[in-house]
Order: C-alpha cells, then sequence, then structure tokens
C-alpha cells in the first residue's frame, strides 16, 4: 500500500537508501526547536541536535549553517512517517575518548557554572570545549563564583554517562578570583 505521506518519487528514493549509508546533502532550513533539515537528492532528512556533535552545543547554528553542505549517517529510516534520521557525530571520534587517556592530567580552567553539588570547569579553550564538575566536597574552605580560575586534575572521564569528574589540583590558594 502506498504512503499517503510520501509521493512516488520520494518513497522510490527511501527504497535506494539504508541505514548505516554514509550521504551527502545541503543543509536547507534550521528549525526554531533545533532540528536541521538537509536535502539528500530530493528528500529532506533531519539531524537532531544530539547527533550534530559529541560536544555540547547550545544551537545547530553553533556546528551548520543553512546552505552548508554536510556528510552524515543514515541512523534511521522510517518509511511509514517518511523520515530519515542523519548524524554528523556518527562520523566523527567522541573527543572523550582522547580526555580519558588524559586521567591524572592537570589543567587551568574557568568556572563556567556553580551549583549545590560543585562547580563546572571548562577544561578545553575553546568556546564549546569540555566542562568537568568539581564537586563541592572540594572546594572546603572558600566559595567558588562563575569566572574564577581554578587548576583541576581530571580524575575520571564517564564515556556512557558523558561525564568528566574533577579533583582540586595543589592547595586551596591556586584560586584566582574572576576578573
Amino acid at each position: 500500500m502506498p504512503n499517503p505521506v510520501l509521493n512516488e518519487r520520494e518513497s522510490a528514493f527511501l527504497r535506494t537508501v539504508h541505514q548505516g549509508q554514509i550521504i551527502t546533502g545541503t543543509v536547507t532550513e534550521i528549525a526554531s526547536f533545533g532540528v536541521t533539515f538537509v536535502d539528500i537528492g530530493g528528500f529532506t532528512a533531519m539531524i537532531n541536535i544530539p547527533e550534530l556533535s559529541w560536544r555540547p552545543i547550545h544551537h545547530p547554528c553553533d556546528v551548520v549553517a543553512v546552505g552548508q553542505e554536510v556528510t552524515a549517517e543514515i541512523l534511521d529510516i522510517d518509511t511509514e512517517r517518511g523520515r530519515v534520521s542523519l548524524s554528523l557525530k556518527a562520523l566523527q571520534e567522541d573527543p572523550l575518548l582522547d580526555l580519558q587517556k588524559q586521567i591524572g592530567r592537570t589543567i587551568t580552567g574557568p568556572i563556567t557554572k556553580v551549583a549545590p553539588i560543585g562547580a563546572f570547569v571548562r577544561i578545553e579553550d575553546a568556546a564549546h570545549g569540555f566542562e568537568g564538575l568539581l564537586p563541592a566536597s572540594e572546594l572546603t574552605g572558600g566559595t567558588a563564583e562563575t569566572g574564577d580560575i581554578l587548576t583541576v586534575k581530571i580524575v575520571e572521564v564517564d564515556l556512557a554517562r558523558r561525564r568528566i569528574a574533577l579533583a582540586l589540583s595543589g592547595h586551596p590558594t591556586n584560586r584566582e578570583p574572576a576578573r
């Protein structure tokens, strides 16, 4: 039975692609709700925010732009709903794998957020760099504020939960006030 959502050309196109296939297309739209639409040979596929990058991003514009050509992996083909889901990050190595090799490394970075559980410290010198959590128990004897610079040590990288645990390196006197 033909799919009422798709025209015959679109249905025929879906029969030519498969999950896991690498495909190139052009970004046609970035929706206000964060989904990126990509033209893949006359059929519009989509990329959800979590599939754009391994790194934390706030909006698809942080990674792609309308008119940009992208190469992605087909994650899913839903012929009933007429949808194809793509992933850019599936074609990239997870940068946390590299950070996992750096357990024990000392890094200096700014506090980006303070929460009751501790302080989040940016451990990569980049706008979308990874942040790790320095537990509140490590901040004994003082308060931490957003912008403070801390020297921390990477103590754990949990790939499954996408979390980086930190410990304060040296003495609490290594804290520098925000400028």
